[in-house]
């Protein structure tokens, strides 16, 4: 606490969803609302932090390619805010435990004796899927799902994409665009047919939202912008917001 204030600084680790703002819990979205300072990720859209107190700070430390805050210096930064005696609201894409280093933070924060709420979201992982008319299981095609990042820092051991290739399920790829031609190539060499449908899901639930399908073998010739999530395996054919909204136009056209 800083001197002249008697409130206890508090930090809560907030899943923001994919993008649509109506997606957020309600409790995210109220935590927001009474926020003192709002520390966001880059893909964190204009929607979502539109929500926050309109006296609130807002803080960019997202991390973009070759840029970006290190992560030590955001794990100073909520511990410094949370000391001063604000309320503070670590906003992050998706869910702040899926590839999000919010685990990383709690245990920083902790380790600082700060309190750490912790507020889940839906991640991409299931959202972006759902959003294209895939679903990650579905009987008699998927009894299964894997999530898996494309992005390794250096010294990480490496994906064992030849293992995912004979789990079977559907995986779904975070962080993977500027990697993709490898990961198809590592999983046609595991096993995996050529022949894998594959829907690549970007801006996910946001109005700029896109979805390019292809095989696996035509995954790296395929263009794909970033940020997006890639689902392999063959429910990526299905599209069950496409046969809704036919059977809806069938239903009033009769």
């Amino acid at each position: 606490m800083t001197a002249g204030t008697d409130r206890v600084g508090h930090v809560a680790l907030v899943g923001a969803g994919p993008g649509d703002p109506d997606l957020l819990t309600v409790r995210a979205a109220r935590l927001l609302a009474a926020a003192d300072v709002v520390v966001h990720d880059a893909l964190v859209g204009d929607g979502v932090l539109a929500l926050a107190a309109p006296t609130a700070e807002l803080i960019d430390v997202g991390k973009r390619p070759g840029n970006g805050v290190a992560q030590d210096l955001i794990n100073l930064l909520l511990v410094r805010l949370a000391r001063e005696g604000k309320q503070v609201v670590r906003l992050k894409g998706g869910d702040p435990f899926v590839f999000g280093r919010g685990g990383e933070e709690a245990v920083a924060l902790a380790e600082a004796g700060i309190v750490c709420e912790v507020v889940p979201g839906i991640t991409s992982a299931i959202a972006a899927p759902g959003a294209a008319g895939v679903p990650v299981t579905y009987r008699g095609l998927s009894a299964s799902f894997t999530v898996v990042t494309g992005h390794r820092q250096r010294g990480e051991s490496p994906v064992n994409w030849a293992a995912l290739a004979q789990v079977g399920g559907t995986i779904v790829v975070l962080m993977g665009v500027a990697q993709r031609g490898d990961i198809a190539a590592a999983l046609m060499a595991g096993g995996l047919s050529p022949d894998t449908p594959v829907a690549a899901v970007g801006s996910a639930t946001t109005q700029s939202q896109h979805v390019v399908r292809c095989r696996l073998a035509d995954l790296a010739t395929t263009t794909v912008h970033a940020p997006a999530t890639i689902v392999i395996g063959p429910v990526a054919a299905l599209d069950v917001v496409a046969l809704t909204a036919a059977a809806h136009t069938v239903t009033h056209t009769a």
